[in-house]
């Protein structure tokens, strides 16, 4: 493990000594160890020594990239309001989700193809991460290791499975049959993705399938399920066919051809039912549905009524809709229209402990992170993340110190404030890869 307190470098002195030096000369690969101190840090790493198409395609954002910039930047417009002389001797950062405790309110958002950063153990190694820091981890259904790899890589991991809602409304049954079979205790249920967002970095670059071997491996599916199938084994690799198709010049633009577009709020319900049939077999405690993807009032509002148990305010890492905000500015009237019914989750833009202090004094239950999950792999593997989420805690915990409060349960909507003359003194720019 290194050492966590040694003073950051500046970016721009980051760039420039990686910038002068070989990535692959061992004294400089030691020295940068050394400089990585905070959760961007492992980015900058990254990026020399991830390939340029790969790094674009986990980096980049859709069209403009003003979400993808905007997820970071509109922290910086939120300001907390510590609180003085309060014992924060014992501070804890544990919190509970969906009656599972967690030992800090990070965990890793449900993201694809881990193996294009860590080829070894791909999903398993950040499962174990997640396992070692006593959190949840979100496996998703396009991960590069199986459902039930990962289940036996980490057993004692909190994890819930993602899906998307397939044109084969049977196959997208099997796949969440199975990651409750396995022992899975919660399902993400993505709604934001009827169309991927164009990613132009990705069309420049050439990446429109994955590299060799990598696969979409939860679409090989075991002889074990009890789910009638429609399409037997062969689904694999008709669905290989279609991501991997090369019809279009951008992966994600391949890829969406598998999903349903004709999508209403019905098919929450419908999925709820089954999930809740399904849990009856295997689980002792009901298992949630959190809708992933909210972005409004109107929506969560409907989600609950439909039956989703968690809202997850997410825009997809700004790589879906462009121009729309970012998530922490969703947020509040996410958690008002919720008003307490359900716990509301977010990602987009945590970098910081500060960041996660400010999205749970508005409303947030825990926070995600995706893309710093991705560098801290590509550059570490399974310690990367580790690494991570240690630093990740350790800033919370300051944070929560510097604010006077103890626990979670003590962060509230009165740490956090606008600017008094309602201007934020940074500047802006585009986000850049």
């Amino acid at each position: 493990m290194h050492t966590m307190h040694t003073p950051s470098l500046p970016t721009s002195d980051l760039l420039l000594l990686f910038a002068l030096t070989a990535p692959t000369t061992p004294i400089i690969t030691k020295i940068k160890m050394t400089l990585i101190s905070n959760v961007n840090d492992y980015q900058i790493v990254a990026k020399t020594k991830l390939p340029k198409a790969l790094y674009e395609y986990l980096a980049s954002g859709t069209d403009d990239e003003q979400t993808l910039a905007e997820n970071i930047q509109a922290f910086k417009h939120w300001y907390l309001r510590p609180r003085v002389m309060r014992p924060v001797k014992d501070l804890s950062t544990v919190v509970t989700l969906f009656g599972h405790t967690m030992k800090m309110p990070v965990f890793c958002s449900p993201a694809g193809v881990h193996a294009l950063c860590e080829p070894e153990q791909g999903e398993c190694a950040t499962a174990k991460a997640c396992e070692q820091m006593g959190i949840l981890f979100g496996l998703s259904q396009h991960s590069t290791r199986s459902i039930e790899q990962v289940q036996e890589a980490a057993p004692n991991c909190l994890k819930f499975y993602q899906a998307y809602i397939l044109k084969d409304r049977q196959l997208t049954l099997r796949l969440v049959q199975r990651a409750i079979r396995a022992g899975y205790q919660g399902i993400f249920l993505t709604v934001d993705s009827v169309r991927f967002g164009y990613r132009e970095a990705d069309a420049r670059n050439g990446f429109n399938a994955l590299p060799a071997p990598h696969r979409l491996v939860n679409y090989d599916e075991p002889n074990t399920s009890s789910v009638q199938s429609t399409s037997n084994n062969s689904s694999g690799s008709s669905m290989e066919q279609t991501y991997n198709g090369a019809k279009h010049k951008a992966w994600d633009q391949n890829s969406e051809l598998m999903f349903e577009q004709n999508l209403s709020w019905a098919d929450v319900r419908w999925l709820k039912d089954q999930i809740n049939a399904i849990a009856g077999q295997h689980h002792s405690r009901p298992i949630p549905l959190i809708i992933k993807g909210v972005m409004t009032a109107e929506d969560a509002q409907l989600a609950l009524q439909a039956g989703a148990d968690g809202i997850m305010v997410s825009n997809h890492g700004g790589r879906q809709l462009d121009a729309c905000l970012a998530s922490i500015d969703a947020l509040p009237e996410v958690v008002d229209a919720v008003a307490g019914r359900a716990p509301v989750l977010l990602d987009g833009g945590i970098r910081r402990g500060t960041d996660v202090v400010k999205a749970l004094a508005l409303g947030a239950t825990a926070v995600g992170i995706g893309k710093p999950m991705f560098f801290a792999l590509a550059v570490e593997g399974q310690q990367g993340v580790l690494n991570t989420l240690q630093m990740l805690q350790q800033e919370t915990q300051a944070a929560m110190a510097l604010c006077g409060c103890r626990s979670v349960d003590e962060i509230t909507r009165q740490l956090v404030t606008r600017h008094p003359n309602g201007t934020f003194g940074g500047r802006f720019f585009r986000a850049k890869l």
